[in-house]
């Protein structure tokens, strides 16, 4: 009995002494080290909201969100202060650059035209990418926009170079011109009367993702495209919400569940265009894996060289990246244009170890220091004599598609597509926004509006 006591309190001591080892390092990762880089930053003349334990500041975040939703909203460009409220208060408070905390993760807010430049062109490659909040891998994966290994990227990038170069745009114009006949003549039982806008341009932007880039059309690929829509507004939903590491291995939320059944939804159904392709081609029906994007990755895939090779759960990452990238943005472009053009009116630090860095381009995009008190009027002809003029010389203050090595390998694809739509629909009709428009840009800046944008088609 003495032998089996004496075990007893060994194993008890042994439990107890694990306990207080997982305590201190949970109060290390949790207090001591954001308190120590809040002291750090303090001492270099960099402010911002207190750190919250646990929480950080995600639920004054939250919090401001929710009361921005709940004012009425002006019918007018300036959506920064809607959009990220946050940044546009603390900016104000703290200065242009200031901390701010995502649970225990630090993030140094970065508003400065010319330390956003050093950022996004990162010469010395002193500025690796973040790892993404794991809800956010199930949308894009570890492809070439989420991923932060250099050599993987580089492949990646090399890839999509390739399939949005200036010859193979050449090739996509034909389909992005019929894709958007395709819109036009839908809309002309609308002639004189409201359409719901946003609806049709993602329709339209979803046909030209499908055509150019997977070689085949909106209702082959509806599915991915509904299921991406669902899982995106998720992800919005949830990614303020801290959650306890590797708590939800134990225990998941609904949102968690639908996610995940989302997730394999998405990775199924590419797999399945996936094999369709490869069939095609190895039973003589196609020549080759063809030269569109998909056709690309395919090649890749079967690429002899292991260096070069990439594998299907890659394909399956960049497929997700493209088919959501591609058609959330340029549909949110279109969409928010044609809001605008309905209106009657027309609107040196020391960084420590273990600091993010998170460029506000919104903020950059409406701070009247660099354009001028009229920042927050639409007004295109800003850009009639350049981006130099329009920003006072701060060249790197516009930057909608990003900057440097990691600017948007989409961009010239994603400004044709946009500049064919509205010159061919500009050609017929005018636009006057809808009496029954709800305004609500924050819905509609990131994953979609809650009412839609209803405006009323004219007749040129």
């Amino acid at each position: 009995m003495t032998t089996l006591g004496g075990l007893i309190t060994i194993l008890s001591s042994f439990l107890c002494l694990l306990l207080v080892l997982a305590f201190i390092k949970i109060l290390h990762k949790l207090w001591w080290t954001p308190i120590r880089i809040q002291k750090l930053v303090a001492l270099k003349g960099i402010k911002g909201p207190s750190y919250r334990f646990i929480y950080g500041n995600t639920k004054e975040i939250s919090n401001m969100k929710k009361e921005v939703m709940g004012r009425p909203h002006i019918l007018s460009h300036d959506i920064f202060s809607v959009v990220q409220p946050h940044v546009h208060s603390w900016t104000n408070i703290y200065g242009k650059n200031y901390l701010q905390w995502h649970g225990s993760r630090a993030q140094l807010v970065i508003t400065e035209p010319e330390l956003c430049k050093e950022i996004l062109n990162n010469k010395d490659r002193a500025y690796p990418k973040r790892e993404p909040p794991n809800i956010s891998r199930k949308l894009v994966g570890d492809g070439l926009v989420a991923t932060s290994k250099a050599e993987k990227w580089a492949k990646l990038r090399k890839l999509a170079t390739h399939a949005f170069h200036g010859e193979s745009l050449k090739s996509m114009i034909p389909d992005m011109v019929a894709s958007a006949e395709m819109m036009l003549e839908r809309w002309t039982v609308y002639e004189g009367k409201e359409i719901e806008v946003f609806e049709e341009f993602r329709l339209f932007t979803s046909e030209v993702i499908s055509r150019t880039a997977f070689g085949s059309s909106y209702s082959e690929g509806q599915d991915i495209f509904e299921m991406l829509r669902k899982l995106g507004f998720l992800i919005f939903k949830n990614i303020l919400k801290f959650r306890v590491p590797g708590i939800s291995k134990l225990f998941k939320t609904s949102d968690e569940i639908e996610s995940d059944k989302l997730e394999k939804g998405i990775n199924a159904s590419i797999i399945e265009m996936v094999k369709k392709r490869e069939k095609k081609t190895m039973t003589g029906e196609n020549d080759s894996f063809g030269s569109d994007f998909l056709g690309l990755l395919l090649k890749a895939n079967h690429e002899a060289n292991e260096n070069q090779r990439i594998s299907v759960q890659e394909i399956i990452d960049e497929c997700k990246t493209f088919y959501f990238a591609g058609q959330e943005t340029a549909n949110t472009l279109l969409a928010w244009t044609v809001f605008l053009l309905a209106l009657l009116r027309l609107g040196k630090l020391i960084v420590p170890s273990n600091l993010e860095l998170d460029v506000s381009i919104l903020a950059l995009h409406h701070d009247p220091q660099i354009w001028g008190q009229d920042v927050q009027l639409f007004k295109p002809e800003r850009f009639s004599e350049g981006v130099a003029k329009a920003t006072n010389n701060h060249v790197g203050a516009f930057i909608p598609f990003s900057m440097g090595p990691r600017i948007c390998v989409g961009l010239n694809f994603a400004t044709t597509e946009v500049k064919i739509a509205l010159s061919m629909i500009l050609q017929r009709y005018a636009f006057t926004l809808s009496l029954g428009y709800v305004h609500s840009p924050l819905h509609l800046l990131t994953v979609r509006p809650q009412h839609g944008v209803q405006v009323r088609l004219q007749p040129l």
